[in-house]
């Protein structure tokens, strides 16, 4: 019996490996390439792998998709309140939630997902769920201030992956354009009209 059990166990452990070993194949895909480009092809002679392996784990290419974006969650998890702890004015806060954002949404290359969308209602989820989170950060963000809802979504707006990606092509760094971004939008929010 304690063969039999050895068995699974490692048989288990090998259809694991290979489910990650696609995933990660599928994420750098993504990332080269964009989702639309990727097949499943391309995605089982990356990571070594006979295409029937791959429909075996990831019956259709949403399923590679899905699983990507539940793998890069897992592994670079979006921003939360914790980055507004001791910050109490309105700049400071604005600086690190720029920041944070621009640094988040650069490392899971949400551009590159944006991108396909309109595709693959999977990509859409995605894309609203970022959209979703972005403006709930702001919202939490500005709250100690008691900023119109309008004036939040505006903000959030600004932290689009758009916005730091024009700021990078002007040659700004990460932390030149969460200095930028910060400062256009805390100037918008204490004008007084």
């Amino acid at each position: 019996m304690k063969r039999r059990s050895y068995q699974l166990k490692r048989r288990a452990e090998s259809a694991e490996e290979t489910r990650r070993r696609l995933v990660q194949a599928t994420f750098e895909l993504h990332g080269e390439q964009g989702i639309a480009a990727t097949t499943m092809k391309q995605i089982a002679e990356r990571a070594g792998l006979g295409i029937g392996t791959v429909y075996h784990h990831f019956p259709t290419l949403d399923d590679t998709i899905m699983a990507c974006g539940q793998m890069v969650m897992a592994m670079y998890p979006p921003p939360t309140e914790a980055i507004f702890a001791g910050a109490p004015r309105m700049k400071e806060r604005l600086v690190r939630l720029a920041h944070a954002l621009f640094e988040h949404l650069d490392r899971v290359g949400f551009d590159m997902v944006r991108a396909d969308r309109d595709r693959f209602p999977i990509v859409g989820k995605f894309a609203e769920e970022e959209q979703a989170h972005r403006i709930a950060l702001t919202r939490a963000a500005l709250a100690p201030f008691a900023i119109d809802r309008d004036l939040i979504r505006v903000a959030a707006a600004l932290l689009d992956i758009g916005v730091y990606r024009a700021l990078q092509g002007c040659g700004q760094s990460l932390d030149q354009a969460a200095e930028t971004i910060a400062d256009v939008i805390h100037a918008r929010l204490t004008r007084k009209d």
